[in-house]
């Protein structure tokens, strides 16, 4: 568990980020039954169980303790970054709990249910325009944070501290559960810091372990999340030489992925839970036997206004 001592508050005092990490590790049984040998486990890391409600509530605190720190945040602070959403939630959180201001940089096209919970939270939004996506509201955060030297830029995308996070705390999390029994990792890419750190920690207790990368097939897609590696803005904690192999996800295959997972195994997800879902089921279609771990950065309840992924097929 990420423990972060509170500001001006004993150290034994507990607070909500407290409960950053050891989020559950499930198998799937049933989601692939009759597709894949029965001799391949799948594991899912529920990472919608952290506080607010994603993966990112673990690098957005170490980006954040790391300048604390550092020196680089003072007390009472302005943080500033670009967010499609769920980091910039998890900064929303954070900032209340530690007594931060944030300034979000968030493309217009960000689905109104990430809109609504950061407003409640009462972040600043700068809405950048919905045709550059994630990459126009990096290009803004950039701009304001030159700027602005005064402000804690956050940027995700190029803070090692993003990866690290998974690194001393995802990947063993996982290992602590299924040790030397695993012999492959799959993780979408969208910052890249999930896929980065825990690949980077598993192949260093095994280097054995295949780790598999999922991105999108195309640049105009629909899993929301997840970056086009080849024509968007690549982030600067990216490796590609650490994927033993680069998978390809199609959006509608995906989103079947969505309905199919919370019918068989009660677990709702969203588009980019379901590529990585999708990547798994392209590793395990493959193997007469071994043990496949992924991550599932949320939870579908933050897509259900986006109509087209719920509508049958």
């Amino acid at each position: 568990m990420m423990r972060a001592p509170r500001l001006n508050a004993p150290s034994s005092s507990e607070s909500i980020l407290d409960h950053v990490g050891q989020t559950p590790l499930v198998p799937l049984r049933r989601v692939f039954a009759g597709e894949v040998s029965s001799r391949v486990e799948i594991w899912a890391k529920l990472e919608a169980f952290n506080p607010s409600g994603s993966v990112k509530a673990r690098a957005a605190l170490n980006i954040i303790l790391e300048a604390e720190q550092t020196g680089q945040l003072q007390p009472g602070g302005t943080l500033l970054d670009a967010s499609s959403g769920n980091t910039g939630i998890a900064y929303a959180m954070i900032a209340a709990a530690r007594g931060y201001r944030l300034k979000l940089c968030l493309p217009a096209n960000a689905n109104l249910e990430r809109k609504q919970i950061l407003k409640a939270y009462g972040v600043e939004l700068i809405i950048t325009s919905p045709l550059e996506g994630s990459d126009g509201a990096i290009h803004k955060a950039k701009a304001l944070a030159a700027e602005n030297p005064d402000w804690f830029y956050c940027d995700q995308y190029s803070n090692d501290a993003n990866w690290q996070a998974h690194f001393k705390h995802t990947g063993p999390e996982i290992w602590t559960k299924l040790g030397s029994r695993i012999t492959h990792f799959v993780a979408g890419l969208g910052t890249s810091g999930t896929f980065m750190g825990v690949s980077r920690f598993l192949k260093s207790q095994n280097p054995k372990i295949r780790c598999c990368s999922v991105g999108p097939d195309s640049p105009f897609h629909g899993l929301e999340g997840l970056k086009h590696m080849e024509t968007a803005l690549v982030p600067g904690i990216y490796d590609p030489t650490i994927a033993d192999e680069q998978l390809e996800a199609p959006t509608e295959e995906s989103f079947e992925l969505v309905q199919k997972l919370a019918a068989t195994e009660g677990i709702l997800v969203g588009p980019s839970c379901a590529a990585a879902l999708w990547g798994v089921r392209h590793v395990a279609r493959q193997l007469e036997q071994g043990v496949i771990v992924t991550v599932f950065p949320d939870s579908g309840e933050r897509y259900l206004s986006d109509s087209h992924i719920w509508e049958p097929q």
